[in-house]
């Protein structure tokens, strides 16, 4: 059940169309959003490796991965999607994300939390990962994208 089908980050949860910058449910910008049909491969990949690598570092700092191939073994069982190409931490999130109330027992699909978030429940322990996700992606915006806009905005007309 791995990518075959997953043709955008979206979640359906969108909250760019209330004026989000960033949109709370996939963390992509708000003109990513709109712009994602008639972006080509490379531009889409892009977009991809960057959720990745901000959702990777929340995520590492949170759960160890210490059998890859249970994991995704039980992601498919359960017919969880997830892009098989991305880090394991992506598909952590993802099993986490789906099954935080009817996991019991971590380790069974191949994850440990850190000692610090042990006693956490797992609906807790998704929605930190889902605001800190979030902060890092805005952080991202304001601090790359934002400044790119503001100077096109106020350079001279041709």
């Amino acid at each position: 059940m791995s990518n075959s089908s997953i043709k955008t980050p979206c979640v359906g949860l969108c909250s760019t169309v209330y004026g989000d910058l960033v949109c709370r449910g996939c963390k992509r910008f708000h003109h990513e959003v709109i712009h994602w049909n008639g972006y080509d491969e490379e531009q889409k990949l892009a977009v991809w490796l960057r959720l990745e690598v901000l959702l990777v570092q929340v995520m590492i700092g949170k759960l160890e991965v210490f059998d890859a191939k249970r994991l995704r073994e039980q992601l498919d069982q359960r017919q969880i999607r997830y892009v098989a190409r991305q880090s394991e931490y992506c598909w952590a999130y993802q099993l986490i994300a789906r099954g935080a109330r009817v996991i019991n027992q971590l380790d069974a699909y191949g994850m440990a939390l850190l000692p610090e978030f042990r006693d956490w429940t797992l609906p807790q322990l998704r929605d930190a990962i889902d605001r800190e996700f979030f902060l890092l992606s805005e952080a991202h915006y304001e601090r790359y994208i934002a400044p790119a806009f503001l100077s096109s905005a106020l350079a001279p007309a041709p």
